[in-house]
């Protein structure tokens, strides 16, 4: 005959079903609120930092940027006007002329928005020392501003 064994749980002396389930509500709640406190101290430090790097790249872009149109400029022997602006950049231009000497696209993508999802504002009259106008109106989206709203670029003489 087979002999047929079979497991038993024991319970050892002192046990109880209390000691199983896990974590009671007191401690899910002493843990949340060490959370919130370290995220209170951390958090603005952190956003501050992504505000910096979105200036920062603008500032990237803006200068890119007028690396390509001064690129252009030597093929064309001129700047886009306000109507072109940085479309012409990538889009080959209507007028035959300008058409046989333009030798783009002069940037590998799309024109760029900025770091906040504005488009880059472009002008070809001069900006100070510059010989065009190009900038990001920074995180409000308007131009002029201080800190993180403060326009980036070469931005028109107020």
């Amino acid at each position: 005959m087979a002999l047929l064994m079979t497991k038993t749980s024991r319970r050892t002396p002192g046990s109880s079903l209390a000691q199983h389930r896990g974590f009671t509500l007191l401690e899910m709640i002493v843990v949340l609120v060490i959370i919130g406190l370290i995220m209170g101290l951390v958090g603005p430090r952190l956003f501050s930092q992504a505000d910096k790097a979105k200036v920062q790249s603008a500032e990237t872009q803006v200068r890119m940027l007028k690396g390509a149109l001064e690129t252009m400029r030597l093929d064309i022997g001129r700047f886009p006007s306000d109507q072109e602006g940085l479309q012409l950049l990538v889009e080959r231009p209507g007028d035959e002329r300008l058409a046989t000497r333009w030798s783009g696209p002069y940037l590998d993508e799309a024109v760029p928005a900025d770091p906040w999802g504005n488009p880059y504002q472009y002008s070809p009259k001069a900006a100070g020392d510059n010989p065009l106008t190009l900038f990001s109106t920074g995180a409000d989206g308007k131009p002029g501003g201080t800190d993180y709203d403060a326009d980036v670029g070469y931005t028109p003489a107020q």
